[in-house]
């Protein structure tokens, strides 16, 4: 559940960080090709096994990082958690920042889908704006295996995000899902309302990266072995 126990200045910051990943959703549509190559809800799906192998790779450095097995880690240990991956490319204050931002239940301590979702965050924003640096930036950002994961992720919401502005829209996702170009891997309606609502936590018809990140978690289900949720 979302913790609302947020005072005012961490609603300013939160939402500057919104504001600033709404923005690289837009910019990356230039670096990100792959976003047009998916055609329906089942050629996302057939990625879920390779991602689902990957997070459990990253979940493991998670559990070597929780020393006191509670299955959370805290600001210190996900520093060195970050330094072992790579990805220390923003400053302390910003870490710090997406650190509150993604312990969505308020409990002090990031759980293993919240740390998935502030890693992708962390690696996305550090990413550069400019294509010339891009090469090089990217040898500094650590191991594949989180490029390989988190890439297609971001793929995925462009996808969706037909109107390239940075957030999902309901009636975009839906249309989209429900590609009639495509009538044997059409989801049924209900089901992508569902798949809209899990993401949209405020209700408001738009929904951004962090959100859609952490339902696309659960759609991914790193137990589940037989993936995608056909509810």
């Amino acid at each position: 559940m979302l913790c609302c126990c947020v005072n005012s200045e961490s609603k300013k910051k939160y939402a500057e960080l919104d504001a600033k990943l709404e923005r690289k959703m837009v910019e990356s549509r230039r670096y990100y090709p792959g976003h047009r190559s998916l055609k329906s809800m089942d050629s996302i799906i057939m990625m879920f096994p390779k991602l689902r192998e990957g997070l459990r790779n990253i979940r493991n450095v998670f559990e070597s990082y929780d020393q006191d097995g509670n299955g959370t880690i805290d600001m210190e240990e996900l520093k060195e958690c970050l330094e072992e991956l790579k990805l220390m490319s923003l400053s302390e204050e910003e870490v710090k920042g997406l650190y509150g931002w993604c312990d969505v239940d308020g409990s002090k301590g990031i759980q293993f889908n919240e740390f998935i979702v502030l890693l992708c965050l962390i690696y996305l924003l550090a990413k550069p704006s400019s294509a010339e640096s891009t090469e090089e930036k990217s040898r500094e950002m650590g191991p594949k295996l989180v490029e390989s994961i988190f890439d297609p992720i971001v793929e995925v919401f462009l996808f969706l995000d037909k109107d390239g502005k940075g957030k999902l829209n309901k009636a975009d996702v839906i249309k989209t899902l429900n590609n009639e170009d495509y009538p044997l891997e059409r989801s049924p309606k209900h089901v992508t309302n569902m798949r809209f609502e899990e993401m949209d936590w405020g209700r408001k018809g738009k929904v951004g990266f962090r959100e859609f990140l952490f339902a696309f978690m659960s759609w991914v289900g790193l137990d589940d072995p037989d993936g995608y949720m056909s509810s």
